[in-house]
């Protein structure tokens, strides 16, 4: 008959059976217990991802006894709860910021100008990407369809043509980006 028996590396456990190693076990932390730590609890209340590991019965005795206020007097806590309503993320009073010069206006988005210009921040411009170079060159926005810029490119097209302007050299070299602008719109298939 073969004997079972365990043999203990730190919190690890290995169990063997006979000459064979069956299986390699976290064990559990409590003093004298025996069992597989499958269920972690935090060590202290100022490491709260550093773990201890523990069997069922023990971490059940273990999260009764913890009470993470221990040791804290009433501001103390007070402290806790109220760094807990922000998510313990650094904040300031309205209106100022920690990076901010003096005199200068905090930075936020006001897309309907609700506050008025007031030294507030505008939104950033967005990248001149290909596609926004192409469609500034034909004066239209981002939010067209191909319908649209088949439209605008017709009208510009009448209007800048070298022999509707008796042959005038700007609006040749006009027309030319237009239908380079166009061109590459076609090929972006917006909308």
């Amino acid at each position: 008959m073969e004997t079972t028996r365990s043999t203990v590396w730190g919190s690890w456990r290995r169990w063997t059976a006979g000459s064979e190693a069956v299986v390699l076990v976290r064990g559990c932390a409590w003093p004298g217990c025996e069992q597989a730590g499958d269920y972690r609890a935090p060590r202290a209340p100022s490491a709260l991802r550093d773990y201890v590991w523990f069997c069922l019965d023990h971490v059940r005795q273990y999260n009764k006894e913890w009470d993470f206020f221990a040791g804290m007097d009433a501001s103390a806590i007070e402290e806790v709860r109220r760094r807990d309503a922000v998510w313990h993320r650094p904040t300031w009073p309205f209106g100022t910021r920690p990076d901010a010069g003096p005199g200068e206006m905090p930075r936020f988005h006001d897309p309907f100008g609700l506050l008025g210009d007031g030294g507030i921040e505008a939104e950033p411009p967005r990248p001149n990407t290909p596609r926004d170079q192409a469609l500034a060159e034909l004066g239209l926005d981002h939010t067209v369809t191909q319908a649209e810029v088949k439209a605008r490119y017709k009208e510009l097209v009448k209007r800048h043509h070298p022999d509707a302007n008796g042959g005038c050299k700007k609006s040749e070299e006009r027309l030319k980006s237009i239908n380079k602008a166009y061109t590459f719109l076609r090929s972006c298939e917006i909308a």
